[in-house]
Parts: structure tokens; C-alpha cells; sequence
């Protein structure tokens, strides 16, 4: 059993709705849409959302508990270009400016933006990863 991976991200998310149309307005294309989720493919993963509530049913746990829990998702670029594109994009769309592109101290490119419900989402360059032509870091 192969355990060193990734093959589902969901997000809880107010709205479903509200949700898919930022995504959608930044470039994710939808493959599913269940009402209460919603699934996007991603180079042989996916990603989601899931209402709060249903969210909260299913696991047990109530709506405040699934608020904690601090961390980020990432999208690489292979430029700093790319990056300070994706932030405008993302800005426009609705989220919520974080951390403008900055040059960072390890010698990459970075920003942040808060997604309409707060989940906080990196674009960055690292020179020093490569990238196949599907995004894939290699």
C-alpha cells in the first residue's frame, strides 16, 4: 500500500455555489457538480468542496471545529510572470489579497490570496523545481 500521496483536497466551503464560481473565474474547470460538492480533476487527483454542513454531518465534527487547522495550497508557475498573473486573476475574481509577489529570501517568487472562505492559497516560482508541461512538479 502506497501511502506518500495526495489523491483528494476538499474544502469547506458557505457555498457551494459561491465557491465554483471563483474557481471557476480563476481557470479550474468543473467535472462534477453534486449540489452539496463539487469536484474538479487535477493531474489524477481532485480537488473539492463540500458544504460546512455537510461537511460537519459526515464527519461528526461541528462547523466551528472545521474551521481550524492552518495550512496552504500551492499552484507553481514556471515565472515570475506567471505568478504575479494568477494573483491579479485570483484578486479580480474576489479573493482577498494576503501578500502582494514579493522575491523571496530562498530565491523564488511568492504570493498569497485568501479564497472567499478564507483558504489560503500560495502562487509561487521556485527556480529551483522543475515542471513538466502539464504544471506536474518533476
Amino acid at each position: 500500500m502506497k501511502t506518500n500521496r495526495v489523491t483528494l483536497i476538499t474544502l469547506g466551503v458557505e457555498d457551494v455555489a459561491r465557491a465554483r464560481a471563483y474557481y471557476e473565474a480563476i481557470g479550474w474547470v468543473l467535472e462534477e457538480d453534486l449540489g452539496e460538492a463539487a469536484f474538479y480533476a487535477m493531474n489524477g487527483m481532485k480537488f473539492g468542496f463540500f458544504s460546512l454542513e455537510g461537511l460537519a454531518k459526515e464527519t461528526g465534527r461541528p462547523v466551528s471545529a472545521l474551521r481550524n487547522g492552518a495550512m496552504t495550497l500551492a499552484q507553481n508557475f514556471t515565472s515570475e510572470a506567471e505568478v504575479d498573473a494568477m494573483f491579479e486573476r485570483a484578486v479580480t475574481a474576489g479573493a482577498d489579497p494576503v501578500t502582494q509577489p514579493f522575491k523571496t529570501d530562498w530565491g523564488g517568487y511568492s504570493s498569497y490570496v485568501a479564497d472567499p472562505d478564507g483558504h489560503l492559497w500560495e502562487f509561487a516560482h521556485n527556480p529551483f523545481w522543475e515542471m513538466d508541461e502539464d504544471g506536474a512538479l518533476t
